[in-house]
């Protein structure tokens, strides 16, 4: 029985099986991606939204999105194209070849368009049309996204890792209880991805900080301190990072997170780091 290699959740797949991710099958004895060109989202995005701050700030991207997810947060803001269908997108799916992808990107650079940006539900789940299409944008002399959860194999990472200029990784939290019991993830495996992506591209990261799960004082200097240590290959300049404002979303109903514990936290980081943004405040 095929093991699916991209993630944590190493599924074991039957011929005609699906993944936890939702985006990947056993198909003749191999493990592929059942989401390949399959789009569910596209749009002319700032790079901002991203978030990219440091990274051709005030430029557009274009920006794509297919079906499936390997985590499991319960305040998924786009949990109906991550795993919350049943097999059939309700809103329609458009076939984009990575030919065509970075053709259509190309037709938007008089806009300010400077590449696309893999992003909505978490593109590595999917990660040979990453590749494929990457390569395409490339020799179109323009740029390429990575917004990704950061819960992927060592060995699909330096695949997928000189294809991407920039990249904005979630390290959604900083304690192992976290990631395994509310996301369903793998801490350490996001750090990993995070260490190596930031030595070959521009790699900003995400905190949601979500309150009585991951906003105290004490794990976000821990975060941040760690951010510190990386060698991002920009001198002395640090990897900027985004602490941004939860908002009760899907299944999980908690507050919204204080905005003055946000600028709070911003100001522990600041600390550590010599680039600290403020998100959804």
């Amino acid at each position: 029985m095929p093991k699916c290699n991209v993630c944590h959740n190493g599924c074991y797949l039957k011929e005609g099986d699906i993944g936890l991710c939702m985006a990947r099958i056993c198909r003749d004895g191999k493990v592929v991606a059942r989401n390949y060109g399959k789009i569910t989202s596209i749009a002319l995005d700032p790079i901002e939204k991203k978030p990219l701050n440091l990274f051709y700030p005030g430029s557009m991207v274009v920006s794509v999105g297919s079906y499936g997810c390997n985590l499991r947060c319960p305040f998924c803001q786009n949990h109906e194209i991550s795993y919350d269908f049943d097999r059939e997108y309700p809103y329609g799916i458009r076939e984009i070849s990575p030919v065509e992808l970075a053709d259509i990107a190309l037709q938007y650079k008089d806009e300010g368009n400077i590449g696309v940006a893999f992003t909505y539900n978490e593109p590595l789940v999917g990660y040979e049309y990453v590749v494929d299409a990457a390569i395409e944008v490339h020799k179109r002399g323009m740029k390429t996204v990575l917004v990704s959860n950061g819960n992927v194999s060592r060995e699909v990472a330096e695949e997928v890792i000189p294809h991407i200029d920039a990249m904005n990784i979630d390290l959604k939290g900083f304690t192992d209880a976290y990631y395994r019991d509310v996301l369903k993830g793998d801490r350490e495996m996001v750090m990993d991805f995070i260490e190596m992506a930031s030595k070959k591209a521009h790699v900003e990261v995400t905190t949601l900080v979500v309150p009585g799960y991951n906003d105290t004082e004490a794990e976000i200097k821990e975060l941040s301190k760690w951010l510190s240590s990386l060698d991002c290959g920009r001198g002395k300049e640090s990897i900027a990072l985004h602490l941004s404002r939860y908002f009760p979303r899907f299944k999980m109903d908690v507050p919204a997170t204080d905005v003055g514990l946000i600028y709070h936290l911003r100001d522990v980081a600041g600390k550590e780091l010599d680039h600290v943004f403020t998100g959804n405040c």
